[in-house]
């Protein structure tokens, strides 16, 4: 299952979908071990230290400092991740209302961490993204 290439294929059929909850970016130094009992959504390991995306709330209970409060959209288009222009399509759009954005691509989707203040705004400029791309 090698996921959807074509760029104008993503663009008209992704179907943005607004999660619930307020996600965070967390951070561990080197060699801290994660907390026992924390679910991040992602989980990525640098010389620096160890980045976490994690609920605003789990943070909060786990005493970690945190930064970006921000919403997750999912695109639910299976994207291959070998596609092409896919994300910069996107973050260019965002960027042009100035909004920025931290996407993730995963094995099957893509998902935008928008500002939390801004997530109704992303998903509308999103599905307006999709309209126009299925003209």
């Amino acid at each position: 299952m090698t996921g959807e290439t074509d760029l104008r294929t993503l663009l008209a059929s992704m179907a943005p979908e607004l999660l619930d909850g307020i996600y965070v970016f967390a951070r561990l130094e080197p060699g801290v071990p994660q907390p026992e009992g924390l679910e991040p959504v992602m989980v990525f390991r640098e010389r620096e230290g160890t980045t976490l995306i994690v609920t605003e709330e789990a943070a909060r209970t786990m005493g970690l400092a945190a930064s970006f409060r921000c919403r997750m959209i999912t695109l639910n288009i299976h994207s291959s991740l070998e596609a092409v222009g896919f994300l910069a399509t996107i973050t260019t759009r965002l960027a042009a209302a100035g909004m920025g954005v931290n996407p993730v691509s995963a094995f099957y989707h893509d998902h935008l961490f928008v500002p939390a203040e801004r997530a109704k705004e992303a998903m509308a400029l999103l599905l307006k993204l999709a309209e126009d791309s299925a003209i």
